[in-house]
């Protein structure tokens, strides 16, 4: 609900700020006013009736901040969101606004409010608890927070809410791409309200941060880009997991130190990755990697040719050594081979060589094929 809110917002500018938990479940302010929602996900079919938990609940929330001033009423909306239903005549239908053959009154609800905590015999702390900040009230200030209250009974539950959200994507990035667009979104906007509840110094989300945000994911989805995951720029790999591969042995026979060998099966992991998820969900045209693989193995054809002919056939271990360094070096340092014009990305690049690499596709070292054939041998062999 919060991330919907920061989407219609934005819709209309992008002076507000949104808030997890601060003062209600969900906390708005924009244009000086201040919205405080109050969130009931329940099962089909539940009724809220004049002593439900789910109203005096709310309303001990609502009536605490107001005796101690915590909350500006004549600049604060109050929303109650329920799944559940108001039935008629009750409180929460006399709070709905704009109800179809309703009428909504503060007055009458107040009356039905006052009649329900005189009837009630609860004598647990609990429900003591719901009922004091509203004993604690005068008449007159019952009334006023009645005022700046709305009920919105039968919401959409959460699975519905995320259809709307999926909908609101599909305007943006096209319902090819919707759902990838919203889980990216989703994703950032969970860490974001996880740091915030954590309080590690960040507050509300802004509406220029979100405008930031939404228009940096939605530049990933145009036709000459891919998204680039948080979450796979953080992988770092084990190289003690990758000792076996192919990739990796071929940088040992370029004589290729540890530190960059590490630097390599990183890169190997992000491209992996990477490029599974544009897969799975469908974000790559079809042949569009093949495609790719195909550039990037012919510019390594290109110079791994030219170094072959300038060696020559009667050459030292060594020579052939310190001229795979410099086409590896070529590769960490030079080639950038976007598979779109945006997705600039270098891992991209270097760990699909590794990939690359690792089905003996491209090589480093001028001898490469028949040195893995007999470094491979005994494993084949078993």
């Amino acid at each position: 609900m919060a991330l919907m809110v920061c989407v219609e917002h934005l819709q209309t500018g992008m002076d507000w700020t949104v808030a997890i938990e601060a003062g209600d479940d969900i906390e708005t302010v924009r244009d000086a006013s201040t919205d405080w929602w109050q969130l009931k996900h329940r099962a089909p079919g539940t009724r809220m009736t004049d002593a439900s938990s789910d109203l005096w609940k709310t309303l001990r929330i609502w009536a605490t901040a107001v005796s101690e001033k915590r909350i500006d009423l004549e600049r604060t909306n109050l929303f109650l969101l329920t799944t559940g239903i108001a039935p008629e005549g009750s409180v929460g239908s006399y709070l709905a606004p704009g109800r179809p053959g309703g009428t909504r009154s503060e007055i009458k609800a107040l009356e039905l409010l006052d009649a329900a905590r005189a009837k009630s015999k609860a004598t647990t702390s609990t429900a003591m608890a719901n009922f004091a900040p509203w004993d604690a009230l005068n008449p007159d200030q019952r009334l006023d927070l009645l005022k700046r209250v709305q009920v919105l009974d039968e919401a959409d539950n959460i699975t519905k809410a995320g259809d709307q959200l999926q909908g609101r994507a599909a305007l943006v990035v096209g319902h090819a791409h919707a759902q990838a667009f919203l889980q990216r979104l989703e994703g950032w906007f969970l860490q974001r309200c996880i740091t915030h509840l954590a309080g590690m110094g960040s507050g509300p989300v802004t509406g220029v941060e979100f405008d930031e945000v939404f228009d940096q994911r939605r530049n990933q989805f145009r036709p000459d880009n891919l998204p680039i995951d948080a979450d796979v720029v953080e992988l770092t790999g084990e190289m003690a997991k990758h000792t076996d591969k192919t990739f990796v042995r071929q940088l040992t026979l370029a004589g290729i130190g540890n530190a960059r060998i590490r630097m390599a099966v990183r890169d190997y992991v992000r491209a992996f990755e990477q490029r599974s998820r544009w897969s799975k969900e469908n974000l790559v045209r079809p042949g569009e990697l093949g495609d790719y693989e195909r550039r990037l193995v012919e510019e390594w054809q290109r110079r791994f040719n030219v170094m072959v002919d300038d060696l020559g056939e009667a050459v030292a271990e060594s020579e052939m050594r310190t001229q795979a360094k410099r086409i590896y070096a070529w590769v960490e340092q030079d080639a950038r081979y976007r598979i779109r014009a945006g997705c600039d990305e270098a891992f991209v690049t270097t760990g699909s060589y590794q990939m690359l690499a690792d089905e003996e596709r491209v090589g480093w070292h001028p001898d490469f094929e028949a040195r893995l054939m007999t470094l491979l041998e005994p494993v084949v062999g078993r």
